[in-house]
């Protein structure tokens, strides 16, 4: 170890500034080096002493774990608990003064021959159940006063305190690093079981089709009217499932997808879907669609894809009961953020149940009034919610609904 400098006394005035600074610097402490480094300038700072030291109880020894002097003491060193004047110090849980250390017999005198020590004070930190001590020495004779044991006490006091949040903090780490392990095999889990019921799910979905495609194509002339509306709802009610099964693989897989960010044009990608959407749906539908000139966001095209599909199918969907189909697509933005909204003037929904909007498999509407799973808006808000962005909506029932979705303005380009 370099020696140390001789310490500049602090101005009695002074002192109580220092003690507040070493507070502020120990609140922000998170491991027990920081600790140490911070206690062991401040110690020697408060009395302007030629020596700090930071000793930590181990079992029955005396740890040194740190110093600050002018030249070394015993950093690293582990003494027996009955024979040093830390030990003392914590044993009897309270400060010791010693003016002259040749002339107590706590002290051992020959293991201080050969250092600069002349006069110290140690202190024990905690003194309830004391795990540790804080001793200040001098190079000449010192009489401490009682103030500067009380303001060396103060900060022990506080460290104490300290290094009980420090191992409270590592803890919670540790806990932490363990449920982030253990959420990441489940959800390892849980994306082979979805894929592993996508598949099973799908196999007799596609036989279904084909079965009902084989009816309709080559049975149609045996059908009656209702037998005929009974094979388009088995093809109607697979492509739901089929649409189903897309989404909860989707869901259950997007938090573990990596983010493959690129130059969205989203404005194209708004575009490009309800125009897809529009064709799905029945000849002599009236459409009135704007879109604004949107700003390019850096996202992952192929999560943000799930985003417009939903949203505009869902305008689109809950606008069958008008006479025309009106949704604007636009945005607005602030220093912090860019919002994206899909509008439209359809059936809207109760803001009395908006708790309800974006949880799973929750829905506002019956399957007698529209078509649905419940999964689309819970999906929009997870990947939107990946990129550090939020999802909301405004309606009012029979009367459209808007959208929203936020990304952070370093996302947009």
């Amino acid at each position: 170890m370099t020696p140390s400098l001789p310490a500049t006394e602090i101005a009695p005035d002074k002192r109580l500034q220092r003690l507040v600074d070493a507070v502020q610097e120990l609140s922000l402490a998170r491991n027990l080096e920081t600790v140490t480094r911070i206690v062991r300038s401040a110690a020697r700072e408060l009395t302007g002493a030629d020596g700090a030291t930071f000793v930590l109880r181990d079992k029955d020894k005396c740890f040194y774990v740190d110093e600050d002097a002018i030249s070394p003491l015993w950093k690293g060193s582990r003494f027996p608990i009955e024979t040093c004047v830390s030990g003392w110090s914590m044993l009897n849980k309270q400060a010791v003064i010693i003016p002259d250390i040749y002339q107590d017999d706590r002290i051992p005198a020959e293991a201080y021959r050969p250092t600069f020590v002349k006069s110290l004070v140690m202190v024990p930190i905690r003194t309830m159940d004391p795990i540790g001590a804080i001793g200040n020495y001098w190079a000449h004779t010192h009489h401490a006063t009682l103030e500067e044991a009380q303001l060396l006490q103060s900060l022990a006091d506080i460290t104490a305190v300290t290094m009980e949040n420090v191992q409270i903090y590592a803890e919670l780490e540790e806990r932490v690093k363990l449920r982030t392990a253990e959420l990441e095999v489940a959800n390892k889990q849980l994306e082979a079981f979805a894929y592993s019921v996508s598949h099973d799910l799908r196999s007799p979905l596609a036989g279904i089709q084909g079965l009902a495609g084989i009816l309709q194509e080559e049975y149609r002339d045996r059908l009656d009217g209702e037998g005929q509306e009974l094979t388009d709802l088995i093809l109607q009610c697979v492509k739901n499932m089929t649409h189903l099964i897309d989404n909860l693989l989707v869901f259950f897989t997007t938090s573990q997808k990596e983010l493959r960010p690129g130059d969205t044009s989203m404005k194209e990608m708004a575009e490009e879907y309800f125009d897809a959407l529009r064709k799905q749906e029945p000849e002599g539908r009236v459409f009135e669609f704007s879109v604004d000139e949107l700003p390019n966001a850096g996202v992952d095209a192929t999560l943000m894809k799930h985003v417009w599909i939903n949203l505009l199918s869902n305008a689109i969907k809950y606008s069958r009961k008008k006479d025309k189909t009106v949704i604007r697509v636009g945005f607005e933005e602030t220093p912090q953020q860019t919002t994206y909204f899909v509008q439209d003037e359809g059936s809207g929904f109760d803001m009395m149940y908006y708790n309800k909007l974006f949880g799973a498999f929750q829905r506002l509407h019956s399957d007698q009034e529209f078509e649905g799973n419940g999964i689309g808006l819970s999906l929009v808000e997870r990947i939107i919610s990946r990129y550090g962005g939020k999802v909301w909506a405004t309606a009012a029932d029979g009367a459209g609904a808007t959208f929203y979705f936020s990304l952070p303005r370093e996302t947009v380009r």
